[in-house]
């Protein structure tokens, strides 16, 4: 599958494990999924016999995380986090290290292959999993869901520990339910891309970065705000006929926007470098 067909697919189509390994296959061209599944499912192996399902979410999420981060050393990043090895689940699965997210997808998918409700949790500043249902459900109070930090051992958080988290990333609101609601598949995705988007253009890497907010655009059509920054990159990269697509599209989606009169300048100069060069 190419990534422009997975981002095409609707919501319910779409695979976390897939859209985190078509995203590794941008670094590793020859990366073959189906082999990258299998590593999964030996991951989750061992602990099949011990009927996860069955159990309260706080002792599925005790059992998983001693596994994973004990036993099997899964880490977090914490020296090079920027490595851009940690974005991709190849590596992170070679390496055992990684951040947030592609840990949260590690838990997530071993999680599932034992039967055990584990979703992923776009918490500000810092991806999180939660593990059982929704936070209010009816049923006794054993099989409450919790919430545990990928990053960190797979901890256990209660609400001091994510009001923490949440003072760590500069967020002033106070802790609410709304941001222990599970992420949409496709915005987990476009959140890795996202990481890696900042760390290729914190490097001035401009072939990387415009695949990078390719794949985002593909995944999120209307994230209008990644038009104009590939429409930028296309002038710098010496793509004018694409810059110009790019920001007719913006001016198309917001033709209001506080950006607007600078998009219709870039409009009007590339235009006019087009009719120079072909002249």
């Amino acid at each position: 599958m190419e990534f422009r067909d997975y981002a095409r697919s609707s919501d319910d189509r779409l695979d976390l494990l897939t859209g985190a390994l078509l995203i590794a296959r941008d670094a590793h061209p020859a990366l073959d999924l189906d082999e990258q599944r299998a590593r999964l499912d030996e991951l989750a192996r061992p602990l099949a016999g011990h009927r996860l399902a069955g159990l309260p979410p706080s002792v599925q999420a005790r059992l998983l995380s001693d596994y994973l981060y004990v036993v099997c050393g899964f880490h977090g990043a914490k020296v090079d986090y920027y490595n851009t090895q940690n974005s991709f689940l190849k590596e992170v699965l070679d390496r055992r290290t990684g951040i947030p997210i592609t840990l949260a997808v590690v838990y997530i998918e071993v999680a599932r292959r034992l039967g055990v409700q584990a979703l992923g949790v776009g918490f500000p500043g810092h991806f999180l999993v939660r593990l059982g249902g929704a936070p209010g459900d009816p049923g006794q109070a054993r099989n409450e869901p919790v919430v545990v930090d990928p990053f960190h051992q797979g901890r256990l958080l209660d609400g001091d520990a994510l009001a923490q988290l949440l003072r760590q990333a500069n967020v002033r609101a106070p802790l609410s339910s709304d941001m222990l609601e599970p992420a949409r598949t496709r915005h987990i995705v476009a959140r890795m891309l996202m990481n890696l988007r900042g760390i290729y253009a914190a490097r001035g890497d401009g072939p990387r970065l415009l695949l990078t907010l390719d794949r985002l655009i593909d995944l999120l059509p209307d994230l209008s705000s990644e038009l104009v920054e590939r429409a930028q990159l296309y002038e710098r990269l010496g793509a004018p006929s694409a810059a110009l697509a790019d920001y007719e599209r913006y001016l198309t989606l917001e033709p209001d926007a506080s950006d607007s009169p600078s998009a219709r300048k870039a409009v009007e100069r590339l235009k006019q470098a087009l009719r120079t060069r072909s002249n």
